[in-house]
């Protein structure tokens, strides 16, 4: 039995999510995340303007009259959403941490998927895989899967993309949707991005806070590792310190956005400001637009 005060986070955290689903993201969805083929549906009498091409030549010879074929889009899809619950993912200067805008945007997801009755699975690592919900539909299933992002305590602070991403291609055979949330704070693991690229729909969601990006001169702050602990002091009244420090973090950006580019995946940055719905929104909105030209 879960305690009081979880099952009413979970329950603001549906409601929310609920609500922007209703109000923000409509058919978005559906229309950004198309089915995987046609199948035949049913027959209806010839109209003038249809193919030839889909005329059901026994039916119109049994009856005397013409039939086309009726196709509609399989629909059903499978979403995974692969969380990292690394140290770093608890940080935030702003709204949130990292972590709870992760976990706001993939409740987003899970209830925008059940809606239209796909199923969803959950992944959650840090340097090893935590926990691996496979893809089902309910909305019980999703309010388990709310639970584990919001309440499961890793029992690892590091961060292994390449495990993640690995494990990810071993369990997952067909292919899904998958939505990568981290923060992307780690090495080595580029070619297993590139395999999951290629083997599903890879949408990274990048989680950043402002001072991830930009320091200012506030003189010296003792900082320390979320993941290792350690503790080193530095010096933001320093220009040279704070111009060399946004250099840095504008390179690794521009290094995620190459690997994200070359593999063919989606990519989307989101912040700890408190936009980052309205960032999810204008990412469906811009899929479906490119969807359409294609």
């Amino acid at each position: 039995m879960l305690p009081v005060e979880v099952l009413r986070q979970i329950r603001r955290l549906q409601i929310r999510a609920r609500r922007a689903v209703q109000t923000l993201l409509g058919g978005e969805y559906h229309s950004a995340f198309k089915g995987s083929g046609l199948s035949f549906d049913d027959v209806r009498e010839y109209q003038p303007g249809d193919d030839i091409r889909g005329i059901d030549w026994n039916v119109t010879a049994r009856t005397g009259t013409p039939f086309v074929k009726r196709y509609v889009e399989e629909r059903e899809l499978t979403v995974l959403l692969a969380v990292d619950l690394s140290g770093s993912q608890r940080y935030g200067t702003q709204t949130q941490t990292k972590r709870a805008v992760a976990a706001e945007l993939a409740a987003l997801v899970a209830f925008c998927a059940i809606n239209n009755q796909d199923r969803v699975g959950l992944l959650v690592f840090t340097d090893r895989i935590e926990r691996y919900v496979p893809p089902n539909k309910g909305t019980r299933h999703v309010l388990r899967i709310l639970r584990d992002i919001l309440f499961f305590e890793p029992e690892q602070r590091g961060t292994n993309l390449k495990v993640a991403l690995d494990h990810l291609n071993k369990v997952q055979k067909r292919r899904a949707i998958v939505f990568l949330f981290s923060d992307f704070l780690d090495g080595g693991y580029e070619e297993s991005f590139k395999r999951s690229a290629r083997q599903h729909d890879l949408i990274a969601v990048r989680t950043t806070d402002v001072r991830e990006q930009s320091w200012p001169a506030a003189g010296l702050i003792q900082l320390e590792d979320a993941e290792t602990d350690e503790s080193f002091l530095i010096d933001t009244s320093s220009t040279a310190f704070r111009s060399g420090f946004a250099v840095r973090q504008q390179e690794r950006r521009e290094q995620f956005i190459r690997l994200a580019r070359s593999s063919q995946a989606d990519w989307l940055d989101v912040s700890t400001e408190g936009k980052h719905f309205e960032t999810m929104l204008k990412f469906f909105r811009r899929r479906e637009r490119r969807k359409t030209r294609g």
